[in-house]
């Protein structure tokens, strides 16, 4: 499934089951506070992408372990980038992962998802499981790696389809052309054009 696809089955369904709301799982809440924050900006008249990056940019740098995506999406290479150059790109990604999903909120459709409301171990971390239906009724399962600080390390869909290792090939030809360098003009590039787009009139 393309990541068009998984934009809309993921954020477009934004109807949190009591259930969810009610949890008292600290990993489950996280994932239940991601969903209020993208439900409430929804309901609000139309905006650009940046509006909605501002919006739900403070919950994404609560609930995301920024440090811990950028460093497992650029691999091994983060390992020899300077202090200064890892401080860089983490925050660079911050605003590129931010920018990607007001994007996909902005594109989104209607629909809904449920939350289970016990998250389950794997390794050190937990696991918080969703169904997902979009405005079609089409289900798709996307769970959510929280990890320490109960925050979001990665996303799958079905299971197996990793965010991370997605961002990683995205990440891939950059860094193999111009290092820490080129990643860091990559995602501000990217970013740049993605809060530049305006609403459909």
């Amino acid at each position: 499934m393309n990541r068009v696809v998984l934009a809309a089955l993921l954020f477009g369904l934004l109807h949190l089951s009591p259930t969810a709301r009610a949890a008292d799982d600290a990993a489950v809440e996280s994932i239940s506070k991601i969903y209020t924050t993208f439900e409430a900006a929804l309901k609000e008249a139309p905006k650009d992408v940046g509006a909605r990056a501002a919006s739900i940019g403070p919950t994404l740098s609560e609930t995301f372990d920024f440090p811990a995506m950028i460093r497992l999406a650029a691999g091994p290479k983060w390992k020899t980038f300077t202090p200064e150059q890892q401080g860089a790109l983490t925050e660079a990604f911050g605003r590129y992962f931010t920018a990607t999903y007001a994007t996909r909120l902005a594109q989104a459709a209607g629909g809904k998802f449920t939350v289970k409301p016990q998250s389950e171990a794997r390794g050190a971390n937990r696991v918080v499981q969703t169904e997902v239906a979009n405005k079609d009724g089409d289900t798709s399962q996307v769970d959510f790696l929280v990890g320490s600080g109960n925050r979001v390390q990665d996303v799958y869909l079905n299971g197996n389809v990793s965010e991370v290792a997605s961002l990683r090939g995205s990440f891939a030809e950059p860094l193999k052309t111009g290092g820490a360098d080129g990643l860091l003009t990559f995602m501000r590039d990217r970013t740049t054009g993605m809060l530049a787009v305006k609403p459909a009139p």
